[in-house]
């Protein structure tokens, strides 16, 4: 695939990690016909490092993520919130012949995370975005053990959701419009399930909501669920829905007091607290495992946009 950034070189902060195995994320489906290098979600081993690397050596097992680089000067990365950074580098906005589905990737030190000794480097890869947006969820906006959490959608966001906010210590309500999904909800973590579609109301008496994760490809009818979020309780729509607009019924926002919140991917402190989290509470994806090549993309990309995902695709080269 042809590229408008020339190819990356090494410099005295970055490294250069093989990428394989790599995960697929939805955004991947989303920036698929850009002209760029795809892929967001790696992990491997450094092979070479350059003179100003000090955290990273040969040979050491690194992960990367959405975020490729900061200024490191603003108000916001000074605050550990370098993803607010006006001139913060993302995934399909930037560094677009830098991508895991590659051979090598070279990548700034500040923006590598390692792997710890737990986690093999296709599960760190499988965290690196979808891991990072739920984490940060919990984390930066202070979800207390004691809270319901729900996730609305079990797909590969909502999966992990499930997964973490459990370990976190809350009670985990899933709403999903499948019904063969309520046993896997459970052996995820799940205390309670709904199947959504086709269903107006929920039950009556049903506990409220602390905080929403809103996980689908699609908006989620606002009427349904906002009259279950607890007074003060905050939905988090977290995925890209295109170029829609988000449309949520005024009044029932105002009367409950309920919270719409902006949240992306996690910030590096955030994301080496995600991975060191899952590797002590034992949250690894549910993946699918596809061969590293043109047919196994392909293949991986396909399911993925036809929804059949269970629920993360993780592609490693033969050995």
């Amino acid at each position: 695939m042809s590229s408008p950034d020339p190819p990356p070189s090494p410099s005295p902060s970055s490294k250069a990690p093989p990428p394989a195995p790599f995960s697929l994320c939805g955004s991947d489906e989303f920036y698929v016909k850009n002209d760029m290098c795809l892929g967001h979600e790696g992990a491997g081993v450094a092979e070479r490092v350059g003179e100003g690397v000090r955290m990273l050596k040969v040979g050491d097992r690194a992960a990367f993520g959405y975020q490729r680089s900061s200024c490191n000067a603003c108000p916001s990365c000074h605050a550990n919130l370098e993803i607010f950074c006006p001139t913060r580098a993302f995934y399909g906005f930037s560094g677009f012949s830098v991508g895991s589905m590659a051979s090598h990737v070279v990548f700034s030190e500040s923006f590598m995370y390692q792997v710890p000794p737990e986690l093999a480097n296709s599960d760190a890869a499988a965290l690196m975005c979808g891991g990072a947006t739920v984490f940060n969820c919990l984390a930066m906006f202070d979800v207390r053990p004691t809270d319901r959490v729900g996730v609305v959608g079990l797909g590969g966001l909502g999966h992990l959701a499930v997964q973490f906010a459990r370990k976190w210590g809350c009670e985990v309500v899933v709403f999903s419009g499948e019904e063969a999904k309520r046993e896997e909800a459970g052996r995820l973590g799940a205390s309670e399930f709904y199947a959504t579609r086709g269903v107006e109301t929920f039950p009556d008496g049903m506990a409220q909501i602390n905080h929403l994760l809103v996980t689908t490809s699609v908006q989620v009818s606002w009427p349904l669920f906002l009259p279950i979020m607890a007074p003060l309780g905050t939905v988090y729509p977290l995925t890209i829905v295109g170029e829609e607009e988000l449309k949520i019924p005024y009044m029932m926002i105002l009367q409950g007091g309920v919270r719409v919140q902006g949240s992306i991917v996690a910030s590096r402190v955030l994301v080496r607290q995600m991975l060191a989290f899952a590797a002590r509470h034992g949250v690894r994806a549910v993946t699918q495992e596809y061969r590293l090549d043109e047919r196994g993309i392909e293949e991986a990309m396909q399911h993925l946009r036809e929804g059949k995902m269970r629920y993360k695709a993780v592609l490693k080269a033969e050995e």
